[in-house]
């Protein structure tokens, strides 16, 4: 007999240690976890430090959220522990994420920390701790599927993380549990509320932690002073259209605020760190039919090696706002690429591309990796008459 942990022992003979971020829905998962009768334990890490995150709405694993994990365990009688990874979240995200920004990527740090700091480092305390399972807040699901656990997508798709959750190892899957993924988010608050937590009406993290306002340049220049090192905005014909104060200041796909002026509108599509350049052009040329990614992670059946030569049929998603849309993922000696059979735009290196199983609320995660290069061809043979195009092919594959 299993018991909702699908763990074959009663409740009260099963610890959870719970990841208490200081929101509500960690908060509500710690609630749930110990009305159902089981051995709970809450762990909150403070990742950075507190400085002006301590009362900025919409951080998280900052002084406040410290302070709101501490009172829901109150409130609900079970310990708690504040874990000091300060240091480990420096080397492991924050610099990280510092150093592609750098090289002109546009990185994902909330897939970083889930990777390194929260499911390896807070996984392994939780088995110290004595453990049967980690229980977390995010909004995905996990079954088992041929004697494995498999990664869904959640009920709530408006609060869809599975995103982020692409680099989950199997083993990991063994021993995570997300108790909100058959919840919508109201269901979620009106539990916090039952339960009497103080958290109920607190608004959900957006920005990411450590970059106030969302400013990225400004945290990579204090962690990197004279990153932003100046230099052309150049147009895919070639015309150099004006200067700008750092590649650290822009993303592929953005539209507003390059700084110049031609009468058309143009879109940052491609950042040569290299040359410090900032190659612009039109929203045709940030189209993208073929990914090469690195560091796949597959959670799939089987292995990547079993994947059909034709490839298998899969649906991509290459950001985080973006639905899965119909693609061909390849793995050849070694390479796996995805091609994406409709096209899509502003596909940045850096973000991450992630395979479903099919575009449906059900939907299983097969894995995913980082976006290396891009291709605005499956083949990759267009060709080019000047150097801004010809070093855009180059850079994209």
């Amino acid at each position: 007999m299993l018991n909702s942990l699908d763990l074959p022992r009663r409740p009260e003979d099963t610890r959870v240690v719970v990841a208490m971020s200081g929101g509500v829905d960690s908060s509500v998962v710690a609630g749930l976890m110990k009305r159902e009768g089981y051995d709970v334990i809450g762990v909150t890490l403070q990742l950075y430090d507190h400085g002006e995150a301590v009362h900025r709405a919409g951080a998280c694993c900052a002084g406040q959220d410290i302070h709101d994990a501490r009172r829901v365990a109150e409130r609900l009688g079970i310990p708690h522990y504040v874990l000091d990874y300060e240091k480990r979240f420096k080397e492991a995200v924050i610099d990280q994420f510092a150093e592609s920004y750098i090289a002109g990527e546009t990185p994902i740090p909330c897939v970083a920390c889930n990777q390194t700091v929260k499911f390896s480092d807070l996984l392994e305390t939780a088995k110290a701790l004595g453990a049967d399972v980690l229980a977390t807040g995010h909004y995905v699901r996990s079954q088992l599927v041929n004697g494995q656990r498999a990664l869904m997508r959640p009920v709530d798709l408006d609060r869809d993380q599975s995103y982020f959750l692409f680099a989950t190892t199997r083993d990991q899957l063994d021993f995570l549990r997300f108790p909100l993924g058959g919840m919508t988010k109201p269901e979620v608050r009106e539990l916090a509320r039952e339960f009497g937590l103080s958290v109920a009406e607190k608004q959900d993290s957006q920005d990411i932690c450590f970059v106030p306002q969302g400013k990225y340049s400004d945290v990579i220049e204090r962690l990197k002073p004279g990153a932003a090192e100046p230099g052309d905005i150049v147009h895919l014909d070639g015309r150099v259209l004006g200067r700008h104060d750092g590649i650290i200041h822009y993303t592929i796909g953005q539209r507003r605020g390059i700084g110049v002026a031609t009468g058309e509108p143009l879109y940052v599509v491609h950042l040569d760190a290299e040359g410090s350049r900032v190659i612009v052009g039109p929203r045709e040329a940030l189209a993208t039919r073929s990914i090469d990614l690195r560091n796949v992670n597959w959670i799939g059946d089987g292995t990547l090696e079993d994947l059909p030569e034709s490839g298998l049929e899969v649906y991509a998603k290459v950001r985080s706002t973006r639905p899965p849309k119909p693609a061909i993922l390849k793995a050849v000696n070694g390479q796996v690429s995805v091609e994406l059979v409709d096209g899509e735009t502003g596909v940045a290196p850096g973000q991450a591309c992630v395979f479903f199983d099919s575009d449906q609320a059900e939907a299983r995660v097969l894995g995913g990796g980082w976006i290396g290069r891009t291709r605005r061809s499956v083949d990759g043979d267009m060709k080019s008459g000047n150097r801004a195009e010809a070093d855009l092919q180059v850079a994209n594959g």
